[in-house]
């Protein structure tokens, strides 16, 4: 790419050129899969009940809330002559995660858990959310849809190897489950403290392997400009923003606020209810079976993601055969149901087949939204528009994280894989509410063009 300030038409880039872009999120997701797979248990570990944990979660999408629409304000604005404009955020938020990954397997009490994951969230979010602009800045129209499938695939092998990895240190290398004298189990601690180092060295491949187009002069003058307004212009640019969304992004904004609350309950209780409604442990009484019951729900779970990784080369086919539109409501749909089955299953091994049916819906969560979204967006605010879109994934995680603690405890009496197939209703939903107000966005400045 040159190092002059680029305005025309961004060439096509090699398949090598958009691998080195997307690998970062390996270690980003890697990290945050880590945390997904492992925290309520953690919680559970040191002491905190069912109906508390979805408030204990509440850090992910404050955290979510406050920095992603900053920081793609910022990165906006942002540009260093080494490391561009989003390497920046990538670099400093991988350093700041990979230490608190470190620091998370050592607490010793709910509070500190939690404290502890609100830092590291927000570290997190500095290095995640440039990644949206990051494919959008560098991409042209018709890659973009690539682009977007190529992060689905890191995220998806990620999610996969972390999901395997506290079973596989036991299994292959003698790392013991016990506490030894600590809160949380060997295998697990070590497993973060193998996180931080993939997460660190995967957005660092990313930082040295990649480039950027730089700004072009009367667009960085302008904003330039415009940040010397302080916090206070920053903030009404946000406002300003919020209230002149694009059409397509506010019908796709509702169908992301129902999909996440169903992947929140999942992420919620889906381990924890099948270590203890189906392999019947208690992470107090009977915490061996416990954790041999989180391991199995933690392996599912990466076939789940195996199933994201594979089925992510498809979504091209299946994007050129039903569009984009219909390609994300069947997977919502197969997806919902797989959640849905979890509560009927008695047979460990159909947990497999159910988590795969969400693999498939995931794949499409991590891609179709944000491939129909990129083309309706001002190229001089794709950063702060991609931060705003992470809203509608937050927001209904607080409401939540605030209320469903009581729902767990008066209505679904702290059955957890009750709550997972609430989640599954959830995507049903948001399937068909897809189905009938997202439109299908043939423009010729549109990112739905499924030829690569």
């Amino acid at each position: 790419m040159s190092v002059t300030s680029y305005t025309g038409e961004k060439p096509r880039l090699g398949f090598w050129q958009i691998f080195n872009m997307c690998f970062g999120f390996f270690g980003i997701q890697f990290g945050w899969s880590l945390q997904m797979g492992n925290m309520s248990a953690i919680y559970e570990y040191l002491g905190a009940s069912p109906e508390q944990i979805p408030g204990l979660w509440l850090a992910a999408p404050m955290t979510g809330l406050l920095v992603q629409p900053v920081i793609g304000y910022l990165s906006d604005r942002t540009w260093h002559p080494t490391l561009g404009r989003r390497r920046p955020y990538f670099l400093i938020g991988a350093i700041l995660s990979s230490l608190a990954l470190f620091i998370m397997p050592n607490v010793s009490a709910v509070w500190l858990a939690a404290g502890t994951l609100w830092i590291l969230d927000s570290c997190i979010n500095i290095s995640m959310e440039p990644f949206r602009a990051f494919v959008a800045d560098n991409l042209n129209e018709k890659q973009r849809s690539f682009g977007f499938a190529m992060q689905s695939m890191f995220i998806g092998l990620a999610s996969f190897v972390a999901g395997y990895l506290p079973a596989k240190l036991v299994d292959w290398f003698g790392v013991s489950r016990d506490k030894a004298g600590g809160s949380i189990p060997q295998n697990i601690s070590l497993s973060f403290y193998i996180g931080g180092a993939v997460f660190f060295a995967a957005v660092l491949y990313t930082v040295l392997r990649s480039k950027e187009y730089p700004p072009s002069d009367l667009d960085w003058k302008t904003k330039v400009k415009e940040s010397n307004k302080g916090f206070g212009g920053g903030f009404n640019e946000i406002v300003d923003s919020i209230k002149n969304m694009p059409d397509q992004m506010k019908r796709l904004a509702v169908v992301n606020f129902l999909t996440w609350p169903g992947l929140f309950l999942m992420w919620f209780y889906y381990s924890t209810g099948v270590a203890t409604d189906i392999f019947g442990g208690d992470a107090k009484t009977n915490s061996d079976v416990f954790t041999k019951g989180l391991e199995y729900a933690n392996t599912t779970s990466a076939i789940l993601n195996l199933v994201t990784f594979i089925f992510s080369f498809s979504i091209p086919f299946w994007v050129a055969k039903l569009g984009k539109k219909y390609t994300h409501v069947a997977c919502l749909l197969i997806g919902g149901a797989g959640l849905i089955m979890v509560n009927h299953i008695h047979e460990h091994y159909l947990l497999y087949v159910a988590m795969s049916m969400v693999g498939i819906a995931w794949a499409s969560i991590l891609s179709m939204p944000y491939s129909m979204l990129a083309g309706c967006l001002p190229e001089n605010k794709i950063g702060i528009y991609m931060g705003i879109f992470n809203f509608f994934i937050v927001l209904p995680e607080i409401i939540a994280s605030l209320f469903f603690g009581k729902i767990m405890s008066n209505f679904l009496h702290n059955d957890r894989l009750l709550a997972v197939q609430i989640g599954g209703f959830l995507l049903c939903l948001a399937a068909i509410v897809c189905a009938f107000i997202v439109k299908e966005n043939n423009e010729p400045n549109s990112a739905v063009s499924s030829g690569h």
